[in-house]
């Protein structure tokens, strides 16, 4: 599977962030990659803490989706972006994965929402339910986690057991103190104790944390951006996941196993 991930940094104006997202994945060869990641609220900043998501939230028919729709099949690609979803109540903060025929393949709403370090997002946004999503991408079953999600590894169980071999993250990892080695570290983590490769696309500019980058089942990191918005790219093989799983078979070897 052929990847390429699309760091940048969203602003509070969405018009202006569907042109960068549009510019930056012009950038892009079509027939290129299999699957294309941009970073969680591509549509749209989250803004200060009284920023009114919901005034904001768009419909998954909305004009942010169309551009992925447009671009997805532009390139021949799954391209999968967040966005904040209007509902009755709070938004959802969305992850929607568009298939290269132009239709939306899955959509994944954040489960964890980032009630931690002084932040409260569940004040602007509604959580998702709990049940994993996974879409097949290349022959390969994808699975979605969103920011802080990475913080819960059950996620990642869970994941797994409905067949995923690729974790796709995006993220707006915010700055500060212990973030970027808790972002470096945990995505390793994920990718080692899974035996799974991670795509994890991160906001970049000055609030974030940045340093997209894949991980490969061994927790090694094949490719990582810094902080400037830019594009990277790696090519995961479904095979180094089975040997990975035969060498290390902490999976199979698992005694505890969450129940429904």
């Amino acid at each position: 599977m052929r990847v390429a991930i699309v760091q940048l940094a969203s602003t509070t104006d969405s018009a202006t962030n569907r042109d960068a997202v549009a510019e930056q994945l012009a950038q892009i060869v079509p027939g290129s990659a299999d699957l294309v990641v941009l970073p969680e609220a591509a549509m749209h900043d989250f803004g200060s803490a009284d920023h009114d998501l919901a005034a904001i939230a768009e419909d998954l028919d909305g004009p942010f989706v169309q551009l992925l729709a447009d671009q997805a099949q532009r390139l021949g690609a799954t391209l999968v972006a967040g966005m904040f979803e209007r509902t009755d109540a709070l938004p959802f903060n969305t992850l929607v994965a568009v298939g290269p025929d132009g239709t939306i393949a899955a959509t994944y709403r954040k489960i964890h929402l980032y009630d931690s370090f002084g932040y409260q997002e569940s004040d602007r946004l509604s959580a998702g339910p709990t049940t994993p999503q996974v879409v097949d991408v290349a022959g390969t079953r994808v699975g979605f986690m969103t920011c802080y999600d990475l913080r819960f590894p059950e996620l990642g169980r869970a994941l797994v057991d409905v067949g995923a071999e690729v974790f796709v993250l995006p993220a707006a990892w915010v700055a500060g103190e212990h973030k970027l080695d808790h972002w470096r570290t945990l995505l390793r983590a994920r990718a080692i104790e899974n035996t799974v490769h991670v795509v994890a696309a991160g906001q970049g500019g000055n609030r974030y944390t940045g340093h997209s980058l894949v991980a490969d089942p061994w927790g090694s990191i094949v490719v990582e951006a810094d902080l400037a918005p830019t594009i990277v790219t790696a090519t995961l093989d479904p095979a180094a996941v089975a040997r990975a799983r035969e060498i290390n078979p902490s999976l199979a070897n698992r005694r505890i196993r969450q129940t429904s």
